[in-house]
């Protein structure tokens, strides 16, 4: 097959990355490896590029994050080559689609809709405009168009934001402080039963409610907890630098040694929080 100059062609923007994944997928000259890839198998790749999109933002690696973007470009553009193939629809879809959508929702930017208005109101609309996409897609019920595949935690967050917009949410964070010492309880009681199916259901309520915390405080939980592995990996890390000073492994350690190493790194930590604030 003669060599397209657009793929050589550092200039040539997305219509060079276009022709690299047609090239990728064609069956006779094509990589193996692609050529045998679905929308099911390539799924779980979307997935993992866009929280390393997020971990690039979170530890603000934006050189990083240039690459990051790229890759889970690249996906979008994989999926669409295997759709264009399929018959269902072609990347220029996929931008048609998106432009299209982006200049109805903004009608304050790209209409005649005043801009004057705070960005509660802007929400507020943007959600009565994706209400509106929704009821046209048959999605009428409240919790219609929330992803199944969304991790759980996050998904938990959204349904409950779903279910408030028409009134069922508790009308401040101390009742869904009550209700999560209430769940606490009854998985404490689903453990000295020692049965394993009530103790998942129990979890998994205490956990619905902690997202439900999480929305009533402004806090995306996904994020939360992402700082929070973030932290304690960072904590641990230095635990096992401080124990090979001292010629340790942590497995050569024991769990007095290492919690009292934690305690001393959060010091460490809060007493250089102290010197910048």
């Amino acid at each position: 097959m003669p060599e397209n100059p657009l793929i050589h062609d550092p200039d040539a923007g997305i219509e060079r990355l276009l022709e690299i994944m047609r090239r990728l997928r064609d069956p006779e000259t094509g990589c193996p490896w692609d050529i045998e890839q679905d929308f099911a198998s390539i799924a779980p790749y979307t997935i993992e590029e866009a929280y390393e999109v997020a971990d690039a933002i979170e530890r603000e690696a934006w050189e990083e994050l240039k690459g990051e973007l790229g890759d889970l470009l690249f996906q979008s553009v994989f999926h669409a080559q295997m759709a264009e193939e399929a018959g269902h629809f072609t990347f220029q879809d996929v931008v048609r689609t998106m432009s299209d959508k982006m200049v109805a929702r903004h009608p304050h930017v790209f209409g005649d809709e005043s801009r004057d208005k705070s960005a509660e109101q802007q929400t507020r609309d943007w959600e009565a405009i994706k209400a509106a996409e929704r009821a046209g897609k048959a999605q009428t019920g409240t919790l219609d168009g929330v992803a199944a595949n969304l991790p759980a935690l996050l998904r938990a967050w959204k349904l409950q934001k779903r279910a408030a917009r028409v009134g069922f949410d508790w009308p401040d964070a101390s009742h869904v402080l009550d209700k999560i010492v209430e769940e606490a309880r009854e998985l404490a009681a689903a453990r000295d039963r020692r049965s394993h199916d009530e103790i998942e259901e129990e979890f998994g309520d205490l956990l619905f409610v902690m997202a439900n915390l999480a929305r009533h405080l402004g806090v995306e939980p996904e994020a939360a907890l992402r700082r929070t592995n973030a932290k304690f990996i960072r904590r641990f890390e230095a635990i096992e630098r401080k124990l090979a000073e001292r010629g340790k492994t942590p497995e050569q350690s024991d769990l007095a040694e290492m919690d009292a190493l934690w305690d001393e790194v959060k010091a460490e930590e809060k007493a250089r929080q102290d010197e910048c604030a």
